[in-house]
Parts: structure tokens; sequence; C-alpha cells
């Protein structure tokens, strides 16, 4: 038996026979070619087979994972048709006389290497998108496929690493497990992981990828993030009697379906969801959510060439209100910026995106697409119960600001005789130090305070969350971070307000309990960590 450690991304263990990942690779020449016009047509149709490629891959992810991570080949599409990139392919074939594949590929290289030595972690990204998409186009122009991989059987598919689309053309039905030698948990490939629930394990290493064989008998552990090659009688009845553990925890949850979120000691909490579209509200219902906890409104902005229109956001929300039938939507408004990119919005290039131009600053800043989406979410509020969120606050004058907006467009709509509730919940995402610690003096001017510990994490342990070399430096259970949470809670409830978390702390079934104590009141978590969540409040006792 050999043992290999890298770090778990998905908790679940899987048993079965290894098929390494192997990508067809191209050799790619430089040709001389007499008619650079003819090499350019075929350029085109190679990045017309590949877009085509890739709205298939879209359209599958769109299915498997959702729009949300869906998204990365969105992305993917738009930067084939990127001016840059086409003008330097072009410009190869036409004054070095080559042929397509060779300009494509010198392409990617440069660009690749651009990307990669730029100091923001989002931009260091694009450098594997464009190798990615680079590569397809090549395995068009060659009538080569991209990759091989898996088997008739169910097995644990090992790799150097997976590109997004990749790890979402592999057949569910046929993936046990995945482990990669290299890779980040915050990669797109490990999101994917986790939406698809695939038990997963990213970063074994190089001496891993040596070691591991076709066809050799593997056990997954991504609770711990161990690999064991040909695991011993002992080690491999542990794990099977763990995997079956989780398929019996898995089959007790689904009994708390139409059960109370109550504690031992009658402490009643709301368990929600958060959702990135209208087409999720389907697994919040199925995984008995009370509401939706958090509705990301910039998808709508992410999925559309141009801003959309009062009537188009007035539609999305309506469906979502309706869809709920009376149960609490959360909406919050546009979070665009930082890692979320809309090229419409003409955002200039930041060196610190994450502390930049993004959320309510642009909606500050540019107030007509804030009313006209604060316009979209108070009409469709005749047609459910609505809260509304906003997001990266940290002061009192912004906070100002908005409820002066948000008063003048509900002063409109009353004039032009256009129905609205009157009990649209207004709260604020606690994501800033600097909200938790004034949360004394936000909470008088709000209903309801949501924590979110993604950001909140980052700004407060100073670790920008898409680097993975700070990675071993983030610890989500930090004291400070609990503290300014704990902080947020007491201040909310001295002012008449609740308070929820939204972040992925709130699936953390290890500071259930711990929440529960702050007065935490609600927790908004992916629909498939509803019951899980359920299930640690039912177990908890605040009376000890």
């Amino acid at each position: 038996m050999t043992t290999f450690s890298g770090k778990g991304v998905y908790g679940a263990v899987a048993l079965g026979k290894v098929s390494v990942f192997k990508r067809r690779e191209t050799t790619v020449k430089m040709l001389h070619v007499d008619d650079p016009e003819a090499e350019k047509a075929r350029l085109a149709a190679a990045k017309a087979a590949a877009a085509a490629q890739l709205q298939e891959i879209y359209d599958k992810a769109l299915k498997e994972v959702g729009e949300a991570n869906a998204q990365i080949f969105e992305i993917h599409m738009m930067m084939i048709e990127d001016d840059d990139y086409n003008e330097s392919i072009e410009s190869i074939i036409d004054t070095q006389s080559v042929n397509a594949e060779y300009a494509v590929s010198l392409t990617a290289d440069n660009f690749a290497e651009m990307f990669a030595s730029m100091d923001d972690a989002y931009m260091q990204a694009r450098s594997a998108d464009v190798k990615d998409i680079s590569n397809r186009i090549i395995a068009c122009l060659s009538d080569e496929g991209t990759q091989t991989a898996g088997s008739d059987e169910k097995v644990i598919i090992c790799a150097d690493d997976l590109a997004p689309s990749e790890t979402v053309l592999l057949d569910k039905d046929k993936v046990l497990a995945f482990v990669t030698a290299h890779g980040s948990s915050n990669s797109h490939t490990a999101i994917l992981a986790r939406n698809m629930n695939i038990p997963a394990i990213i970063g074994a290493g190089n001496a891993f990828l040596a070691a591991v064989k076709d066809g050799v008998f593997a056990a997954v552990d991504g609770y711990t993030g161990e690999i064991f090659l040909d695991p011993d009688d002992e080690t491999r009845t542990r794990l099977e009697q763990k995997q079956k553990a989780d398929e019996e925890k898995k089959r007790l949850l689904q009994e708390l379906k139409g059960k109370e979120n109550v504690t031992l000691d009658g402490t009643k909490i709301k368990i929600f969801a958060n959702i990135g579209g209208v087409d999720h509200i389907g697994a919040v219902l199925a995984n008995d959510a009370g509401g939706i906890g958090l509705f990301r409104s910039e998808f709508l902005y992410l999925e559309s060439s141009d801003y959309p229109t009062e009537e188009q956001q007035f539609a999305a929300y309506k469906k979502v209100l309706e869809s709920m039938a009376g149960k609490k939507v959360i909406i919050r408004t546009l979070d665009i910026g930082a890692d979320k990119q809309v090229d419409y919005f003409n955002l200039a290039k930041e060196e610190n995106p994450a502390l930049g131009f993004r959320a309510i600053r642009i909606c500050l800043t540019r107030p007509e697409i804030f009313r006209t989406q604060l316009r979209a979410l108070y009409r469709a509020s005749a047609f459910g119960e609505l809260g509304i969120m906003f997001p990266m606050i940290t002061s009192v004058s912004e906070l100002e600001q908005i409820k002066q907006i948000v008063n003048e467009v509900k002063g409109e709509l009353t004039a032009e005789g256009i129905a609205f509730s009157d009990n649209v919940e207004l709260g604020i995402m606690i994501e800033t130090p600097a909200a938790a610690v004034i949360s004394d003096r936000l909470a008088p001017l709000v209903d309801f305070f949501s924590v979110g510990t993604n950001d909140l994490t980052q700004y407060t342990l100073a670790c920008d969350r898409q680097n993975a070399a700070v990675e071993q430096f983030v610890d989500t259970h930090h004291e400070a971070i609990l503290r300014l949470i704990e902080m947020s809670a007491k201040n909310a409830h001295a002012h008449g307000a609740w308070i929820g978390i939204c972040g992925e702390l709130a699936a953390d079934t290890t500071l259930t309990e711990t929440f529960l104590r702050m007065g935490i009141d609600e927790l908004s978590v992916s629909p498939s960590f509803v019951l899980k969540v359920r299930d640690a409040v039912r177990r908890t006792d605040l009376s000890r």
C-alpha cells in the first residue's frame, strides 16, 4: 500500500480502479503557407467549431452545476472572440506566412505568459483559460479530440490537473472520484466538483502522478485528503465502513424533510438556500429550504450582452417570488466587480479589484443602473415576500444614500400607480470588518444583517481568496472572524434586527452550535446542504 496526501475539496469516500486522464497531445509545427487568406479561413472554421463545443459544454454545465458555475464557459466563448487575441493570430499568419496552428500556439504562449506575470490572481487565472481555449482551437484545426479519459466501468479519474471543461465533460455516472496532482481548492474545477457531488482531492503532488497507473485499485478519502494505492485489507475495510456510514447518513437526512429546524431545547432557526438563478428554484424546494437567503442577481447581468432592462429583471424576480409561494426570498442587489467582470460595464483595470470599484460602489456611482434594479425589485414585491440585501457596505453614509434612493423609487412607483409591497425588508451584508465594527450604528437603519463569510474572511485575514499561494494561511475558524460575527449578532439584536449567515461557513456543521449560541437567526446554504444543517441544528442543545 502507498499513501499520498492532498487537500479534499468534497468530503466523501470512493473505492475502485484508477483511470489516468490522458490528453491527446498535438505537436504543433511551424509550416510555411502560400495562401494566408486560406489559412485564416481555416482558423475561422476552427473557431466556430470550438465555440460550438463550448456551447455544448456550457449547456451541460448549466444542467449539472447551475448558472453560477457554468459562467466560466461563457467567458471562454467571449475570449475566442477577443479582438487582441484574434488580431495577434492573424498578424502572425500574415506577416510570417505560417500555418494557423502555429499562430494560435504562439499567441497562446504570449498571452498566457502575459497573464501569468500579472499581480492580480484573477488575471493570473486567465493564463490557464487562454491555454485551454487555444488547445481547443488547435485540436479543431487538426481535427483531433482534445482529450481521452474514462472507462466502461466506474473509475477514479487521476490527472495532473483538470480544466473546467474537462471536469464537466466527465461522465458523472462513470466517475467515482477524481484526484489531481495540482490545483487549488478555489479553482473552477474544485468548485465544479463540489457542485457535482464528486469526491475530489487536489494537490496530491508529482510523486503521486508518477506512481499511479491505469487499473490499480485505490481508495480516496475526500474528508482527510488521503489517497491509498493498493490499500491493505484493514484500510480497505475501514474506508468501506466509512462509505456505508455516509450512505446511511444521506438516507437518514431524507427523513428530515418536513421536520422543523429546532434544537433539543426548543430554539428555532431558519434554514434558507443560496441560489444564482431562477432555474435553481427546483433544488431549493426539493431540499425543503424554508426560503431563499441569497439570490445572486448579478447573474442577470453576467448572462446578458447589455444592461438587463427593468422588464427583464422584473420578470425574473417575479418568477422566483411566485415560485416560492409566500416563502421569504432575499435578493442581493448587483454585485459586479472583483472576480465577476462584465464587458459592457467598461470597468477600468484595477491593481486590487477585490478592494476596488465593485458592488454597492458601482450602484451609488451609477445610480441609473441601481434605480432600474430597485424599480424591478419593488414591482416584483407585490408577488411574494421579498427582502432586499445590499452588498459591500462599509459606512453609515452609504446606507443613508441607499435609503434615500429607495424612497425616491417608491415615490415614483406610487405616483405612477404601480403596486408594490409595504413590507419589503431591507438588509445589508456584513462582509467587511468595517461593517462589523460599526454594526451598532448600521443595525438601527435596517431590518436584518446577512454575514458573507467568504469576503469577511478574505478582508479580515488579508488573504486573497483567489490566490492559491496564500491558501495555507486562510483559517475560516479564526477567532477574529468569529468575534466579528458575534459582535454583529449582538448589535443586530440590540436594535431589533435579525441576523443570518449566507457565506460558505453557514454550511460548516462544526460551527453550527457556535453560531446558534451567538444568536444567529438564519443560516443560508447551498440547497444540497439544507438537510445536513437541519440535522446539526436538531442535535444541538443550547441549554447545556
